[in-house]
């Protein structure tokens, strides 16, 4: 069986009419072979237990639903939607909202209840909604725009709205257009569909035959059909004196050509076959690589630089040697130096490049020290980044001559002299940190006192 498609409203059920019978004014003989839309009523007309038997019931004879809605549907109404779809825990209903006005919305249900019957599988005929919906020119002829806040309004046509006759032709979709028309004007104004398409009229408490006969011909139509007004029309476009039209394909040979030339993929989620970058069903976004076109340079590892790091080939016999690696900036770069820590190498280990006043290996580029002070006798403890090498015959150093200098920031005024020898501490505990057999290396762990 055909995938069942459903609205919203019974407004928005469209007879399907046989595009070759189309007549040039006025209605059109039924085509037998267009699937009926399943009506899937409010929550104030019909109870959840009823509108679940029925879902159940179509899902059970045709196996999978679509469902189309409008922006104008009320909340409840699309919440009644989603609870049917959750209590019948069933992944084969998809649920569509839709930009278009409400006799846009019925207007594509038609189509897609058209190529139902021509062979297209659920997922790619729910995923067509969207693609359609570009080839649909939808508006209206409106009396009043103050209450239009889907489409961009300027002043100027809202201070004429306060005229007596005014009128507003407004195209909603695929480009949003507003003019202000004369009732007895010729020219249409609203940019042509460049295809062939046949005009729906909805009537609404507007008197004029501006669609007809102004319109019509400047689209050039094949033909008009005259529709019900939908009930959420008034709601979508503010108003209820409006004339709502919309031009779209008839001919069900047509969409099947341009639904069938667009790549079908799979969901890597439900399995389904799709078109474009999104399942219906699952709502889940099909792979970058194959909606994209392409994963070159997406992953991590591409933008860090890696593989062109691994990659790069051997430089060639002769040619000059590549520039080396500019050494780190040791001003700020390192979050150590600017919270003022420098890192210093121990005794007897090598030293890191790019560390002020550490030597590094032979041809390594050197980082000069601090500039050194003049009127100030140099500390002999060599603190933190003083450019004053370590280890043995260093003064400062365990296992060198001269005791180790730990004076403070005073040293640099040259007023306060720390005292050689330093007085004991309270009830005979040592552990000052100039004991003897605490000196080590600056920033070293100390045992600055025993406890007894």
């Amino acid at each position: 069986m055909p995938t069942a498609i459903a609205v919203t409203s019974p407004d928005l059920a469209l007879p399907a009419a046989e595009p070759a019978n189309w007549l040039g004014q006025g209605g059109a003989p039924v085509d037998r072979r267009t699937p009926a839309a399943v009506v899937l009523r409010a929550p104030h007309q019909q109870p959840l237990d009823e509108a679940l038997t029925e879902t159940s019931a179509v899902l059970e004879h045709h196996g999978h639903l679509v469902v189309l809605y409008s922006a104008a549907c009320p909340p409840e109404h699309v919440r009644r939607l989603h609870t049917l779809r959750a209590v019948l825990e069933s992944d084969r209903i998809a649920i569509l909202p839709s930009a278009l006005p409400p006799l846009g919305v019925a207007v594509l249900a038609r189509q897609l209840r058209q190529l139902s019957v021509c062979g297209f599988s659920p997922g790619v005929l729910a995923c067509a909604a969207r693609l359609l919906a570009h080839y649909v020119h939808a508006g209206a002829l409106l009396g009043s725009v103050t209450g239009l806040d889907r489409v961009e309004v300027d002043l100027r046509s809202h201070m004429k709205s306060w005229l007596p006759g005014a009128h507003f032709a407004v195209l909603a979709t695929p480009q949003p257009q507003l003019l202000h028309v004369d009732r007895h004007s010729t020219d249409a104004g609203l940019r042509p569909p460049g295809f062939a398409t046949q005009l729906a009229v909805a009537r609404g408490q507007l008197t004029a035959d501006w669609v007809t006969s102004a319109l019509a011909p400047a689209w050039q139509v094949q033909g008009v059909y005259e529709a019900h007004l939908p009930t959420e029309s008034a709601r979508w476009w503010g108003t209820q004196k409006l004339i709502e039209f919309v031009a779209a394909i008839p001919d069900p040979a047509l969409l099947s050509r341009l639904v069938a030339s667009v790549r079908r993929e799979e969901c890597g989620w439900c399995g389904q076959e799709v078109i474009g970058d999104r399942c219906a069903f699952c709502a889940a976004p099909l792979a970058r690589d194959r909606a994209g076109g392409g994963s070159a340079g997406r992953e991590p590892a591409a933008i860090a630089g890696a593989p062109a790091a691994l990659a790069a080939p051997a430089p060639a016999p002769g040619a000059p040697p590549p520039p080396a690696a500019p050494a780190p900036d040791p001003s700020g770069c390192s979050p150590l130096r600017q919270r003022g820590l420098s890192p210093v190498a121990p005794a007897g280990v090598p030293g890191v490049v790019g560390i002020s006043g550490v030597p590094g290996p032979d041809g390594a580029p050197q980082v000069p020290g601090p500039p050194q002070i003049t009127g100030v006798p140099p500390a002999t403890g060599a603190p933190h980044g003083t450019g004053v090498r370590y280890g043995p015959g260093v003064p400062g150093v365990r296992g060198g001559p001269g005791p180790l200098d730990v004076r403070g920031p005073d040293v640099m005024a040259g007023a306060v002299q720390r005292p050689t020898a330093p007085p004991p501490g309270p009830r005979g505990l040592t552990g000052d940190p100039d004991h003897p057999d605490l000196r080590t290396l600056p920033g070293g762990a100390r045992r600055v006192a025993h406890v007894r």
